[in-house]
């Protein structure tokens, strides 16, 4: 590999674990869309930093650039206050009409300067190793590099910092109230590093694959752990994955870098929502077909308990009767059959169904405990009479 190639994905991987770590907190929240919303909306802030000092290199810009991006989100919580418009109706009034003043500003004062739409919502990572940062004529590396490193250090700093607010705020604003750990200010922080991360990038990925790796590794760990630290590391482990990944794959369709990986967080979040262990699409049709098992067997067995008497009509506990009675086709019925008969909850003479010793005694532990919409000893009654057996 050449030394920009490396660069390129040294810096893509710099955007990936800035953008990872509020974009956990913007998932949780169930706040994912502002990130878009704000990637547009401090379109204005950049335009004005720039008629301001006439360079894009200012940090004049990313500070006009945030400023505005909390500008955004306070004019969203005016507006959803007034219980007039909800919350997702006040962010698409909102963030259109400031995304659309930067726009009108750029066509009618910046038309033949490199400040384009287009760069802010592409970017290009194959030119970022061409813009270098130089201190005293030494050459020290991209400045995409610099910027979003010290922007990676910000973001670490204050999740760091301010951990156990955030993660209070974010799962009981109520709590952190009571607490007196300030939840609104807290949200205004989160939003400022999150135009400060969505800012510093443009130049170098632009907002469309900010707003992707904000979101899609995050989205992705959350189908994999419920721990809050460990959803942060896995959140930038994927994102890192992604857009390393994602380089190459541009490299072999020689096709957009930014594009790329924007398609490879998708890829992979694709890959987890269908194969995660707890919440993939998998285990869940499993989950469903297993509690459908589940549930049958113990139809069965409360069916046979029921009609077990000396008057009780013997048909009753027949096979065939189980397919009229509760509308089973037979290869379901045989299969329910099968997995009770391992289980040993009923014995099959000839067709004709029986409870065992244990099948009587999980009715009776099962009707101690049927009252009760939860009760401790339910789980060990599943484990003991193993209902369901794979």
């Amino acid at each position: 590999m050449t030394i920009p190639q490396i660069e390129i994905q040294i810096i893509a991987s710099l955007v990936a674990l800035a953008c990872s770590i509020p974009g956990v907190f913007l998932v949780l929240r169930k706040m994912s869309m502002i990130s878009d919303a704000i990637s547009h909306a401090i379109l204005p802030g950049i335009v004005i930093g720039f008629l301001l000092t006439e360079s894009l290199n200012s940090p004049v810009l990313i500070l006009l650039a945030a400023l505005t991006g909390l500008f955004m989100v306070v004019l969203v919580e005016l507006l959803n206050k007034t219980k007039l418009v909800k919350e997702d109706a006040a962010m698409g009034l909102v963030f259109p009409a400031l995304f659309s003043i930067g726009v009108i500003i750029i066509s009618r004062n910046l038309s033949n300067i490199h400040l384009d739409t287009d760069a802010v919502l592409m970017g290009e990572l194959a030119f970022a190793p061409f813009n270098r940062l130089m201190i005293s004529g030494i050459d020290v590396g991209p400045k995409s590099a610099w910027v979003m490193g010290i922007i990676l250090l910000l973001n670490l700093l204050f999740t760091v910092v301010f951990f156990k607010e955030l993660k209070i705020s974010t799962f009981d604003a109520g709590l952190a109230a009571t607490l007196g750990f300030a939840p609104l200010a807290l949200n205004y922080a989160l939003m400022s590093i999150v135009s400060i991360t969505t800012v510093g990038a443009f130049e170098a990925v632009g907002a469309i694959l900010v707003v992707a790796l904000m979101i899609a590794p995050a989205a992705t760990a959350y189908l994999l752990t419920d721990e809050l630290k460990s959803m942060i590391l896995i959140s930038s482990l994927v994102g890192v994955i992604s857009a390393i990944s994602g380089y190459w794959l541009a490299r072999w369709l020689d096709a957009s870098i930014s594009g790329s990986m924007a398609t490879m967080c998708g890829v992979v979040f694709l890959l987890v929502y269908i194969a995660a262990p707890q919440r993939g699409l998998v285990s869940i049709i499993m989950r469903k077909r297993r509690q459908k098992i589940e549930f049958a067997q113990m139809t069965i067995v409360l069916h046979l308990y029921n009609h077990s008497g000396e008057n009780d009509n013997i048909e009753e506990r027949r096979k065939v009767h189980f397919s009229q009675h509760f509308g089973w086709d037979v290869s379901f019925i045989e299969l329910i059959v099968h997995k009770s008969v391992e289980n040993g909850l009923i014995v099959n003479d000839e067709d004709l169904l029986s409870l065992t010793k244990k099948g009587k005694q999980f009715v009776g532990a099962a009707n101690r405990l049927i009252s009760a919409k939860y009760h401790p000893e339910f789980e060990s009654l599943r484990k003991e009479f193993i209902i369901f057996a794979d």
